[in-house]
């Protein structure tokens, strides 16, 4: 062999090795954590704001610009296609808890979601008539046709390839863990935990919650139950001390003109105490049901507060009150079973307790009911106003009040 040829060869091996050894930029292992880190944040930006608020919801508007970035982004990094995705979100909230959700922990066990949840999202996608009923309204151009959708699994070989260049063989690792980012904090967190474990601001319909008040790491849907309780809106935190960093993403978007946000939560909005409700206060009353009930919910907490140190005071057993604190302002069936004797021991011995629980059962009768008239249901609420302030309980009548003050 030519000398000359057996020493381009070495080097050619000697460059191949640096290459897997360092890749094309030669980070460190740690600089090159910082770089996976910030390619599975963009991920979950590209899951939250386009797939999530803008195409299941159609909470915003986005750009061509921002929305091909962003399929481009998911083909490269997840393979999921965007009508896939959307059939099975939208699905989820037309059955939330009931047979035919395609990933809910009370139908499959916490345990399945969360660690299956990637392969219950891959059953679901084959099924035609979920795609067919809830997949309308998404992308269907000559890429997605003959691309995105056509050859999901090309975009993440790619992915692998691109990352082997630039990061040698830790790029494998980068790799590993963006194709297990998804199904981690999407299929399992949100879709498992977030139904199963957390806080709730609001009485949704489902078992959503919030798994966290700072929405960071996954983007924002760390605030589940917010948006299952105003799944239009494109912003995902409603109290001061919530933050969605989804919702500041989109606000840049929004500066630089490449989204617009069609929907955010409504906000109780309050004036002048009226002698009486009426129909004004009853629209504004319904439209912001959830803060309403919301609200009630805290007077019943400090009520029990209440009572529990009125127990005390008299070195009493409050074992009874304190279980039920928790469930005393939860609608009926989202209590479970072996609570409910403590909560009918809690209402049989504190009247005022009762009281509430039963006034809150007539106030969530106003939008609950479908055969009232827009008169009735007026006049229902003055009624219960009337009670409300006349029943000798402070928090009760202070509620009223401020309710007769709600406008539109």
């Amino acid at each position: 062999m030519n000398p000359s040829d057996t020493g381009s060869l070495s080097a050619f091996f000697d460059g191949a090795v640096a290459l897997l050894a360092d890749g094309l930029l030669g980070l460190a292992w740690w600089q090159v954590l910082i770089v996976a880190l910030v390619l599975t944040h963009i991920t979950i930006a590209s899951v939250t704001i386009y797939l999530h608020r803008h195409s299941a919801h159609r909470a915003l508007d986005l750009h061509p610009i921002a929305s091909h970035f962003f399929r481009f982004w998911l083909w490269m990094t997840t393979g999921m296609v965007t009508k896939e995705w959307t059939a099975i979100h939208r699905k989820h909230h037309a059955k939330c808890e009931h047979e035919g959700d395609p990933h809910s922990p009370h139908i499959f066990g916490i345990k399945k979601v969360f660690y299956e949840g990637a392969e219950l999202y891959r059953a679901e996608a084959k099924n035609t008539e979920t795609l067919e009923r809830y997949g309308h309204n998404t992308p269907n151009d000559w890429i997605e046709r003959n691309v995105y959708s056509r050859y999901s699994a090309l975009g993440v070989s790619l992915m692998l390839i691109l990352d082997v260049l630039l990061f040698g063989a830790l790029g494998l690792a980068v790799w590993a863990l963006q194709m297990a980012w998804i199904p981690i904090t999407a299929a399992g967190i949100i879709n498992g935990i977030g139904h199963w474990w957390g806080y709730r601001n609001f009485e949704a319909t489902d078992a959503s919650t919030n798994i966290s008040p700072w929405g960071i790491i996954i983007g924002g849907e760390e605030l589940h139950n917010n948006h299952h309780t105003y799944p239009t809106s494109a912003k995902l935190s409603v109290k001061p001390y919530e933050f969605d960093i989804g919702w500041m993403y989109i606000s840049i978007l929004q500066a630089v003109g490449l989204a617009k946000a069609k929907k955010l939560p409504p906000k109780m909005a309050f004036g002048a105490v009226k002698p009486v409700a009426d129909e004004k206060t009853l629209e504004a009353i319904i439209a912001n049901r959830y803060e309403v009930m919301a609200g009630y919910a805290r007077e019943m907490r400090e009520a029990c507060k209440t009572e529990i140190a009125a127990l005390k005071a008299r070195q009493a057993d409050a074992s009874v009150l304190k279980a039920a604190k928790r469930w005393l302002h939860r609608d009926d069936d989202k209590v479970p079973q072996s609570v409910k004797p403590q909560l009918a021991q809690a209402r049989a011995e504190h009247p005022v307790l009762d009281k509430m629980v039963t006034m809150r059962e007539e106030l969530r009768a106003l939008w609950s009911s479908t055969n009232a008239t827009r008169e009735q249901l007026a006049a229902d609420l003055q009624a219960w106003c009337h009670r409300a302030e006349e029943s000798g309980i402070a928090a009760l009548r202070d509620f009223s009040i401020r309710l007769r003050s709600a406008h539109a």
